[in-house]
């Protein structure tokens, strides 16, 4: 019996990785094609032809959506990591020195806008701003040479920090807690929680929504058995804002959100007695763009910190 004759990689292109980067990273055909600037239809083409030359399936479609089968998760790893050496050579071999720095959402403000004009005039080198469900997955797969994180949650091995300041929290709920909530809505809001402020000792009421990705709030933050009892998890910040605001339960948030976030639907209310919240840097010394380079940014990044009096995050 003749063995089966391996699929040929001879045909695969720079192009193909980025199609089927694209698509893991957004769970969709239709968003990755926006971001791309090509035609759904041929970006569909473009990765089944991928699949073709490696004689292996990345992806699972359905109608639901786009999931990564466990090879194609274990491949994009090497994608990405392929994909940044790439553009690191052609950036080098150009002369254009850049950072990545990847966030979750909303860039802390004035601290960003500081940092980031400090080091490209000091360094002239730019800054590329990377928005990522997961800044720390980011890193580990070196799609961005630094992240901001918000909160206390490990960092992982091999990875460092630097803290920058402290953010307050606050709490945010439906505003109309009948809209799209029904039942759980009014579990998610009990009396205390239409009050002019809410106390980080009664969480033991809360149904809390957790962005299990990023989120700075979650099962995580308070000892065992002193948490909410409900818990409503959702994968990154615009899944918590959405079930936020159609009563699924609380957020708690840091406070950047009350002066940047204007959402119809939502209603932020003071916190007392909560823990700050803090704001890091995380990187990896051995990768990235350099340690000069990304030394120069952790300069510039601290000294925007040390001036800044108001700072935000979620």
């Amino acid at each position: 019996m003749t063995a089966p004759r391996p699929a040929s990689t001879s045909g695969i292109e720079l192009r193909h990785l980025r199609a089927f980067a694209a698509v893991a990273r957004r769970r969709s055909f239709t968003h990755a094609a926006e971001e791309l600037l090509i035609t759904q239809p041929a970006l569909s083409r473009t990765v089944a032809q991928l699949e073709a030359g490696l004689g292996v399936r990345l992806l699972d479609r359905s109608s639901r959506g786009v999931a990564l089968t466990d090879t194609g998760a274990a491949f994009l790893v090497h994608v990405e990591r392929t994909l940044a050496g790439f553009d690191a050579a052609i950036a080098a071999a150009r002369h254009e020195l850049r950072l990545r720095l990847g966030f979750s959402w909303l860039l802390p403000d004035p601290w960003a806008q500081r940092a980031i004009a400090r080091f490209e005039r000091d360094s002239g080198a730019q800054v590329e701003l990377v928005r990522c469900d997961n800044p720390l997955d980011a890193l580990d797969r070196q799609g961005v040479d630094v992240a901001l994180v918000r909160g206390s949650r490990p960092v992982g091995d091999g990875v460092r920090t630097v803290h920058l300041y402290d953010e307050q929290r606050v709490a945010v709920h439906a505003r109309d807690e009948a809209a799209g909530g029904g039942r759980e809505a009014s579990r998610s809001h009990p009396p205390k929680a239409m009050a002019d402020a809410l106390r980080w000792q009664d969480a033991h009421e809360w149904t809390l929504v957790v962005n299990t990705a990023s989120g700075t709030t979650g099962p995580w933050c308070w000892p065992s058995g002193n948490g909410p009892h409900r818990y409503v998890e959702t994968a990154n910040f615009d899944e918590w804002l959405e079930s936020v605001a159609a009563g699924r339960g609380l957020g708690i948030v840091p406070d950047v959100a009350e002066r940047r976030i204007h959402h119809p639907a939502l209603r932020f209310l003071p916190l007392t007695g909560a823990p700050p919240s803090p704001v890091r840097l995380a990187y990896r010394p051995e990768a990235g763009t350099g340690s000069t380079l990304l030394r120069r940014f952790l300069d510039a990044a601290l000294d925007a910190a040390s001036t800044c009096t108001h700072a935000g995050g979620a």
